[in-house]
């Protein structure tokens, strides 16, 4: 017999990447209201008059008058000194009565879809996208799980937005193809070697987000392009908000396999 989910998820740190538009934000949003009192958010983002517009929203909600800690920090997560910094407000923001530290690696970027697999010749392209996509979450990760280590009666959680795109191959997006399959492998690792975390990967569906506009206006293949258009046209692309409830109903339920790839789909 399964307990019952939880109402809420704890008196937490929650760390958020890529939180200043899309999906990220909305997670902000969504998390917000399901933290106890005596949480904090940690939102970053390159984008500092987004992040700042979204700590002030929070400040004016329901959560922040309760006394929600939001904090921002700017980094490219590219660069080392960006994840210290992430870090570094981490455990600022953390108190020793937090029951639950939870990490959203959802940063991510779609990469040139202009272009097929054979046009990538410039390694040091290839390493850029990398730095950004894969190798800043698992840094970022592993930074967070020692900066924050097992204690009695804690909780780990480590969240990874995937995409149906880790799974499948889509003619020119060998770069975004490969990051998420990659950052999927990475998190099943992690949740081999670490059974007390809590590990998911969630692929969140087609979203109506700015990266959607990009893939239906630069996809190199046509009948790629031609499937994302459609589905603008037909009305099926989901909207964050919808995405996002049910990550939290995952979250909240906390009944999934440690390490599972989840679709939006499938939940």
């Amino acid at each position: 017999m399964s307990s019952p989910a939880r109402t809420d998820l704890g008196r937490a740190l929650c760390i958020i990447t890529g939180a200043s538009r899309g999906f990220g934000r909305t997670v902000a949003r969504e998390m917000s209201r399901l933290l106890k009192p005596g949480s904090a958010l940690v939102l970053t983002a390159r984008s500092v008059d987004e992040l700042r517009a979204l700590q002030a929203e929070l400040a004016e909600s329901e959560a922040g008058r309760a006394g929600l800690l939001v904090e921002c920090v700017v980094a490219d997560l590219s660069e080392a000194d960006g994840l210290e910094s992430i870090v570094k407000a981490s455990k600022v923001a953390f108190s020793e009565d937090m029951d639950h530290v939870l990490l959203v690696n959802n940063a991510a970027s779609l990469g040139d879809v202009s272009r097929y697999a054979k046009s990538f010749t410039d390694m040091a392209e290839v390493d850029s996208y990398l730095s950004v996509n894969v190798s800043s979450s698992l840094c970022l990760t592993a930074s967070v799980l020692q900066a924050f280590p097992q204690r009695p009666g804690q909780l780990r959680t480590v969240v990874n937005i995937s995409s149906l795109c880790a799974l499948q191959p889509f003619r020119s997006w060998v770069l975004y193809c490969t990051g998420k399959a990659a950052r999927d492998m990475m998190f099943r690792v992690l949740a081999e070697e670490e059974p007390d975390v809590r590990v998911l990967n969630y692929a969140p569906g087609p979203l109506d987000t700015a990266m959607q506009t990009v893939a239906r206006s630069r996809t190199a293949d046509p009948d790629v392009r031609k499937s994302f258009s459609d589905m603008f046209a037909q009305g099926q692309l989901l909207t964050c908000e919808a995405s996002c409830s049910k990550l939290m109903k995952l979250l909240l339920e906390d009944g999934y396999t440690t390490g599972a790839h989840i679709d939006v789909y499938d939940v």
